[in-house]
C-alpha cells in the first residue's frame, strides 16, 4: 500500500503506536523468558470418574502451584484437557457462555500403567491418551501413532493467585512491584489478584500448516513467530490497520486447525483473557535442515505455545480426521452456524452517514431506477439524537416509522447500528434506568466507569451480566424502541470495546463487572455478549416467531450462533482488497461462517477499476456490504459512469441469481457446520500444492472462485486441482482437466473466474427481481456439470425464508437432483421436511454432454411420458431443457437417450 495520510475517523488517533507489542506485554515476557518449570505426574493421585480422569501435578520447586490435571474425552473424537491450582485461594475465571454443550464423559479404561506412564482409552478404542509421570508431558494417539503432545517443550506455566501484598513496600520484594502494577504508556493497571497468566505447549507431530486464530490481517496459513510477535488476541478498535501484522483486531477465535494429507485436527484453547501464540515449524527452512551433518529425513512438527494473562488451562484437541469432522467437533461445542434470513444474504447498502430520511429514500429510489437489486439500508450514529442509541434525530428523521413502512413496501429492511456505551446523560431515562439499575462496568473503586466515545462522556454496560443483558434485550421491544418496526434490524459496533484515549483504545484491565471479576478476565467475551443479548432482543420482539439479523464488529469463539461479522475498518486499496480473502476464509475456518468485508474499502476512494473489482469479490463472499466512512465521496453502485454501473449491476444481480445455493449452502454449515466459503485444501485434502493457496477458494463443494485482486490484470493464475476431476468455466462452459499445472486465464474489467466442479449441481433463480422477496416469483434453473463418468448430483433447500418454522414444525424442503445413468432425478432428501414448496424448475443446462440425445422424455409418479424439448450446442457440449416447469417439491425423472 502506498504510504498516504489515511485520516482517522477515530478523535485525536494515535495510530497504530498506541498498541502493545509483544515486548511491552509483561506477563508474555514472564512466561517466555523465564525458566521452564518441570512438573511430575503423581500417577498414584489418579482417580478415574464418569466423567473423566484427574491427577496430580507437583512441581519441582515449592514455590510453585500443585495443579491439578483433569482429562475428558467425547465420543466423536475429542480430547479435553484442563488444568487449574490444586488449592487456589480463589476461584479462577471460567468461560461462560460459549460451550453450548459439553459433551465430555465418556468413561476412560485404563491400558498400562507403569511408575512412568498410564494410558487411558475409551469407546471403540480409537485413540488414546498417555500420561507420562516425569518429566510431566501428555500424548494424543490414534492406534500407535502421536497426534498430539501436551507439554512437550515443558512450557507448562501457572502464576498462582496470591494475597493482596501489603501497602508497605518495605514488606516485599523490590521484583514484585510490576507483578500487582503495571504502566503503559500513561495508564496503570493495578491487579486485584497479582499475576495470575497461564501457559502451556502443544506439538501437533507431522503436521506444517496451521491456520486460524482470527482476527488478523495476514495470510491463512499462520506464520512462524520465532523472528518477529506473536499472535496476539486481544480485540482492539484498530482504525485502517496494517497489513501482514499478528496485532490483534476487532475479534478472536483461539482456535487452531492443523493439516496435513491424511488428517486434520483443531485446537480450541478455551479463555476469554489476552492471549498470545507463538508458532514454530520444524524443520525451519533450509537453513535448520542443512544444519545437520547426517542427511537425515527431519521429522516434521509443528509447536504452538499459548500464554494467556489469566483465567485456567482448558485446551479441546479436535481429531478429525478429516476437516469436516474438525468442522462438526467443534460445533458441537460452540455451536452451528445460525441460519440467517434470507435477505441478509442479498445485497447490503451503507454509509457513514446517510444524511436524513429523504437521502434514505433517494438512495433507496436509486436502486430501483439503476435496476440493481438490494435488501438492506444502514443508517450509522448521525441517525440517533445526540448520539443516543434508541433514539432518532428528530431533524434528520422524524418519521422513522413512516420511513421503514416505505422500505417495507418494497420489501426492504434497515438497520441501524446500537454501540455498547451511553452518554452520560442524567436528563436521558435510558442512561438513568441503567445506572440505577446497577448494568454498568465499574471501575477499580467501585463507581461507575468513565470511558469515552462518539457521545463523548460514556458508560459502559455490562454484559457479562444476564440481568443486564436481559434489560438490554427488552429496549428492542417496540413499545420500548420509539420508532422502531420489526423490519428494522440491529448493528452493533465499537464493542471490543472501543474506548477513545484509554490503554490501546480499550477498557482498562482493572475494570470491574459482574461477580466481582476484572474485566482482564473476560475482555475477548464483551462484544460476544453484546450480540448475544441483541440476538435475544430481536428473537424476543418477534415473540420467538422469527430470525434475527445481528452484524458485530467483535466477536468469539461462538458467535457463529448469533451474528454476521465483517472485517472492520479497511482501506480503499488493492492491498486491503487482497487480503480481505484470506481473513475470510481464516473466519470461516473458525466457524464463523456469516462474514465479509466493506465492498470497496470503508476510508479513502477507490477508482472504478478497484471498485468495480471489489463488487466482484465481494459478491462472492457470504456478508455482502458496501460501506464508507463520512469523508469519503459517495459511492452508490450508478456514480461511477455507464460502463462502471452496467458492470455493478451484472454483478449484484448474478448474486441474486445464485442465492438458492447460497441458501442451501448456509442450511449445509446450520446442520452440519461446513462453511459456505472453504480454502482449497477442505475439499481437496491430499493435494499439498494447494495448502498455502489463498487468492482462490470453495463456495461449497461445486463452485470454484478466483477474484481478481490486482490493478489492471490481464491474466490470472488459477488452480484447478483434484486429479481425474473436470471443471467448466461458468461463463464459456469451457471444460478443464484438474491436477494439473496452473491455468493462465485472460480477463478484462467484467471478468469474475468461476468455475463450476464436474459432479455437483448447482441451482439459480432465472431473474433476479428487486430484492430477495421477489426471487420466489421466479422458477429455478439447475446447472449439472458432469464428472468424469458422466454423473453429477447436488441439493436444494427451500423455506419460508425468515421464520423458526423449519426449526419447530420441520417446515423445509430439502431435494436432491442427481444425473446418473443418463437418468436426471429429483428426490427427498430429508424425509421429515414438511415445507409445502410451490417452486418449479424452468429449465436444466447439463454441461459436458459429448452427443446430441435422441430423445428426452419426463416422467412422474402415476402420469405418462412427457416428451421434452431440448437444445444441443455442439461447440459447447451443453444440453438445456427449457420451459419445464416442474414442481421441485415432487418427484421426477428426466431420461435421457442418446
Amino acid at each position: 500500500m502506498a504510504q498516504e495520510t489515511i485520516v482517522s475517523v477515530v478523535p485525536n488517533d494515535e495510530g497504530q503506536q498506541q498498541f502493545k507489542k509483544c515486548d511491552q506485554i509483561l506477563f508474555y515476557r514472564r512466561q517466555t523468558l523465564g525458566p521452564n518449570l518441570q512438573y511430575r505426574a503423581s500417577l498414584d493421585t489418579l482417580v478415574l470418574s464418569e466423567k473423566g480422569v484427574r491427577v496430580e501435578l507437583e512441581p519441582e520447586t515449592q514455590s510453585q502451584a500443585r495443579l491439578l490435571l483433569f482429562v475428558s474425552a467425547s465420543r466423536d473424537g475429542t480430547v479435553r484437557v484442563q488444568i487449574d491450582e490444586l488449592w487456589p485461594i480463589k476461584t479462577r475465571y471460567r468461560v461462560p457462555d460459549v460451550l453450548t454443550t459439553e459433551p465430555f464423559g465418556e468413561q476412560f479404561r485404563v491400558g498400562k500403567k507403569t511408575s512412568d506412564l498410564v494410558s487411558l482409552t475409551w469407546g471403540a478404542g480409537h485413540y488414546q491418551v498417555k500420561v507420562w509421570a516425569w518429566p510431566f508431558k501428555l500424548d494424543v494417539l490414534c492406534g500407535e501413532e502421536e497426534i498430539v503432545t501436551f507439554n512437550h517443550r515443558e512450557k507448562l506455566h501457572v502464576e498462582m493467585l496470591q494475597e493482596r501484598p501489603s501497602e508497605n513496600p518495605e514488606e516485599h520484594q523490590e521484583d514484585d512491584s510490576n507483578l500487582w502494577k503495571e504502566t503503559f504508556r500513561q495508564f496503570v493497571d493495578i491487579k486485584a489478584n497479582g499475576p495470575s497468566s497461564v501457559g502451556a505447549d502443544v506439538c501437533l507431530h507431522g503436521y506444517s500448516h496451521v491456520y486460524g486464530l482470527p482476527e488478523h490481517a495476514d495470510r491463512l496459513m499462520l506464520s512462524d513467530t520465532r523472528d518477529g510477535e506473536a499472535y496476539r488476541l486481544y480485540n482492539l478498535d484498530v482504525f485502517a490497520y496494517d497489513l501482514h501484522s499478528r496485532l490483534g483486531l476487532y475479534g478472536s477465535v483461539p482456535l487452531v486447525l492443523a493439516h496435513k494429507s491424511d488428517r486434520t485436527v483443531g485446537l480450541f484453547w478455551l479463555n476469554a483473557s489476552e492471549t498470545l501464540v507463538d508458532i514454530q515449524y520444524c524443520p525451519h527452512g533450509k537453513d535448520e535442515e542443512a544444519a545437520s551433518p547426517v542427511r537425515r529425513q527431519v521429522p516434521r512438527q509443528t509447536h504452538l505455545r499459548w500464554v494467556s494473562e489469566s483465567g485456567l488451562i482448558d485446551l479441546m484437541v479436535m481429531l478429525g480426521p478429516s476437516p469436516s469432522q474438525v468442522f462438526s467437533q467443534y460445533a458441537q461445542l460452540t455451536g452451528y452456524q445460525a441460519l440467517p434470513p434470507l435477505f441478509s444474504l442479498g445485497y447490503h447498502q451503507s454509509r457513514y452517514s446517510y444524511k436524513d430520511d429523504a437521502d434514505v429514500k433517494a438512495v433507496d429510489a436509486g436502486f430501483d431506477q439503476h435496476n440493481i437489486p438490494y435488501d438492506v439500508i444502514w443508517l450509522d450514529i448521525d441517525h440517533t439524537d445526540g448520539m443516543r442509541y434508541f433514539t432518532w434525530d428528530p431533524i434528520l428523521y422524524p418519521n422513522p416509522v413512516g420511513l421503514q413502512r416505505h422500505l417495507e413496501a418494497r420489501s426492504r429492511k434497515l438497520v441501524v447500528i446500537s454501540d455498547p456505551h451511553i452518554k452520560m446523560d442524567p436528563d436521558w431515562s435510558l442512561y438513568c434506568q441503567a445506572r440505577d439499575g446497577g448494568h454498568f462496568v465499574k471501575d477499580r473503586e467501585g463507581q461507575i466507569y468513565q470511558g469515552s466515545c462518539w457521545p463523548g462522556d460514556s458508560s459502559y454496560l455490562d454484559f457479562s451480566s444476564p440481568a443486564t443483558r436481559a434489560w438490554y434485550s427488552q429496549r428492542f421491544a417496540l413499545e420500548r424502541y420509539t420508532g422502531s418496526t420489526p423490519s428494522l434490524f440491529v448493528w452493533n459496533d465499537m464493542n471490543e470495546p472501543s474506548v477513545f484515549g484509554g490503554p490501546e483504545q480499550t477498557m482498562p484491565k482493572d475494570a470491574v463487572h459482574h461477580g466481582g471479576w476484572e474485566h482482564r478476565e473476560q475482555h475477548n467475551l464483551y462484544g460476544f455478549q453484546q450480540h448475544m443479548a441483541t440476538v435475544q432482543g430481536l428473537i424476543t420482539r418477534s415473540g420467538g416467531l422469527e430470525r434475527p439479523f445481528v452484524l458485530s464488529r467483535s466477536f468469539f469463539a461462538g458467535s457463529q450462533r448469533f451474528c454476521a461479522v465483517w472485517t472492520g475498518d479497511n482501506v480503499a486499496s488493492w492491498d486491503y482488497l487482497n487480503i480481505s480473502i484470506p481473513m475470510i476464509l481464516s473466519l470461516s475456518l473458525a466457524g464463523i461462517a456469516f462474514c465479509g468485508a466493506d465492498v470497496g474499502g470503508f476510508v479513502k476512494d477507490p477508482d472504478p477499476e478497484l471498485l468495480l473489482r471489489w463488487y466482484q469479490a465481494g459478491s462472492l463472499t457470504p456478508f455482502f456490504r458496501g460501506h464508507s466512512a463520512q469523508f469519503t465521496r459517495r459511492r452508490e453502485p450508478w456514480l461511477f459512469g455507464d460502463q462502471v454501473t452496467d458492470a455493478i449491476r451484472c454483478v449484484i444481480q448474478e448474486r441474486y441469481l445464485l442465492l438458492p445455493y447460497w441458501y442451501t449452502l448456509f442450511h449445509k454449515s446450520h446442520t452440519t457446520a461446513m462453511p459456505p466459503l472453504r480454502p482449497m485444501w477442505v475439499e481437496f485434502p491430499r493435494e499439498q500444492n494447494i495448502f498455502t493457496v489463498d487468492h482462490q477458494y470453495m463456495i461449497g463443494g461445486a463452485l470454484l472462485a478466483c477474484p481478481i485482486t490486482e490493478q489492471g490484470a490481464t491474466k490470472v493464475k488459477v488452480w484447478l486441482p483434484g486429479s481425474g476431476e473436470v471443471w467448466y468455466d461458468i461463463e464459456t462452459a469451457q471444460q478443464f482437466s484438474g491436477g494439473s499445472s496452473l491455468l493462465n486465464l485472460p480477463v478484462t474489467l467484467d471478468t469474475v473466474p468461476v468455475f463450476q466442479r464436474g459432479g455437483t449441481m448447482v441451482p439459480r433463480r432465472t431473474v433476479c427481481g428487486s430484492c430477495t422477496a421477489d426471487l420466489h416469483h421466479y422458477p429455478l434453473s439447475l446447472t449439472m456439470a458432469l464428472d468424469s463418468q458422466g454423473e453429477a448430483e447436488g441439493e436444494l433447500y427451500l423455506d419460508d425464508g425468515y421464520s423458526f418454522s423449519y426449526r419447530d414444525s420441520n417446515d423445509f424442503s430439502l431435494r436432491r437432483i442427481s444425473l446418473q445413468s443418463d437418468s436426471l432425478i429429483c428426490r427427498c432428501a430429508n424425509q421429515m421436511g414438511l415445507y409445502q414448496s410451490d417452486e418449479t424448475v424452468y429449465s436444466v443446462t447439463i454441461l459436458g454432454t459429448r452427443k446430441r440425445p435422441a430423445k428426452i422424455t419426463l416422467q412422474k409418479p402415476g402420469s405418462q411420458d412427457i416428451p421434452l424439448t431440448f437444445l444441443y450446442d455442439k461447440a459447447r457440449y451443453t444440453l438445456t431443457l427449457e420451459g419445464l416447469n416442474i414442481a421441485v417439491g415432487k418427484d421426477w425423472d428426466i431420461k435421457i437417450v442418446f
